[in-house]
C-alpha cells in the first residue's frame, strides 16, 4: 500500500557523545526517545555505540555491557513506554565472553531480535569482533533488515537484504578525514567533503539497492584521541547523518552536523519496494577515498593486536 494511511511516523535520534561515559550518554537517548515517542513515533532508532561513542580511546572498552544490562534495559523500557519499535547498537561481552557489537530490536511486548555487526571499522577492531549472522529480524507485522555504518558501504550487506525486508533500521558511528601537516590543506579539505557526502550518500542510496525504506540515526560532535601507531592525535568530528528514506531513495527528513544533536521526523510507508539498481559486481558500493582506506588496513592490524591485549582476556563488564 501507498497511501497516507499506510504511512508510520518513525524517528532517529542524533547523539552527542561522551566518550565511555555510559551513563551520560544513557541519560541523552533516553530524553531523545521520549520526545520522539511523546511526537508520536511508532520506531525510534538509536546510533550504533550508543553506550560510547566511538574514538581510539580506553574509556570505551572499559564500558562494555553485559548482554542484559542497562543498555539493554534501556531499549526494552523505551518501547514498552512508548509503545514503539525500539533498536540501537552497543558494545557487549556475551556468555562466551567474546566482545561484539551488537544491534537489539526491542518491541512493547519485549526483546525481538539482534543483529552483529559483520566487520569492525579501522579503530573499531580495538574493542569487538565481527559476527556472522543474515541481519534479519522477524516482527509480528514486517521483516526488519540491520545495517550498521560501514555495512551500508559494502555489496555484501546489500545482497543480504535485497527483496527480504520491509524496513531497514541502523546507524553510524562516522568520523571526518582530519587535516595533516604531511598533507596540503586543500587536499584534505576536498578528501573531507568527498568523505562527508558518502557518510550521507551511502545510507540513501542503499535504498535502491535493496528496496526498502531506512532509519538512520548517527553521531554528531567533536573527536579528539590518539592516532594508533602515530605520533599525533586525531582530530575531527562525526559526520552525523540521522536521517529518513523513502524505499525510493528519497531523504523524506534529515539532520546534518551543523544542526547539532537532536531528533529527526519523518513519516514513511513500511514495505519492500523493486530495487531501482542493481547491486554492483565488486566488494564497495562506494569509493572510500585514500585517507580511509589506509586507515582501513593499517589499523585492522594495530586493532586486532590491541583487542587482544586489552579486551579479549579481561572480565569485567560495565
Amino acid at each position: 500500500m501507498t497511501n497516507e494511511q499506510s504511512k508510520v511516523k518513525v524517528a532517529a535520534i542524533q547523539l552527542e557523545p561522551k566518550i565511555g561515559d555510559l551513563h551520560a550518554n544513557l541519560t541523552a537517548c533516553e530524553n531523545m526517545a521520549n520526545e520522539a515517542g511523546e511526537k508520536g513515533a511508532k520506531w525510534i532508532i538509536i546510533p550504533e555505540f550508543f553506550t560510547t561513542g566511538m574514538a581510539f580511546n580506553p574509556r570505551i572498552a572499559e564500558a562494555i555491557q553485559m548482554p542484559n544490562g542497562e543498555a539493554y534495559q534501556l531499549l526494552l523500557d523505551l518501547a514498552k513506554r512508548h509503545n514503539a519499535y525500539v533498536g540501537g547498537s552497543f558494545i557487549v561481552r556475551d556468555e562466551d565472553q567474546i566482545v561484539r557489537n551488537a544491534f537489539y530490536l526491542a518491541s512493547p511486548d519485549g526483546m525481538i531480535g539482534r543483529h552483529d555487526k559483520d566487520i569492525p571499522t579501522m579503530w573499531e577492531n580495538c574493542f569487538y569482533v565481527g559476527g556472522t549472522d543474515d541481519g534479519i529480524i522477524e516482527t509480528d507485522e514486517q521483516t526488519v533488515g540491520v545495517s550498521l555504518c560501514w555495512e551500508f558501504m559494502r555489496s555484501q550487506t546489500a545482497r543480504r537484504l535485497r527483496e527480504k525486508v520491509d524496513v531497514i533500521v541502523g546507524g553510524s558511528c562516522w568520523w571526518s578525514v582530519p587535516s595533516s601537516p604531511l598533507v596540503p590543506q586543500s587536499v584534505t579539505e576536498r578528501w573531507e567533503e568527498k568523505n562527508e557526502h558518502t557518510a550521507l550518500e551511502s545510507v540513501r542510496t542503499f535504498a535502491t539497492y535493496v528496496g526498502a525504506p531506512i532509519i538512520h540515526a548517527a553521531h554528531v560532535g567533536e573527536i579528539e584521541c590518539p592516532l594508533p601507531w602515530m605520533p599525533m592525535n586525531y582530530k575531527g568530528h562525526y559526520e552525523a547523518g540521522s536521517m529518513i528514506v523513502d524505499g525510493a531513495g528519497n531523504t523524506v527528513a534529515l539532520r546534518d552536523r551543523h544542526e547539532g544533536q537532536g531528533i529527526v521526523m519523518g513519516d514513511i510507508t513500511i514495505g519492500r519496494t523493486t530495487p531501482q539498481q542493481a547491486i554492483p559486481d565488486k566488494y564497495w558500493l562506494h569509493d572510500r577515498g585514500p585517507i580511509p582506506s589506509l586507515a582501513w588496513s593499517y589499523q585492522k592490524v594495530h586493532g586486532k593486536r590491541w583487542h587482544k591485549r586489552n579486551v579479549a582476556n579481561q572480565n569485567q563488564l560495565a
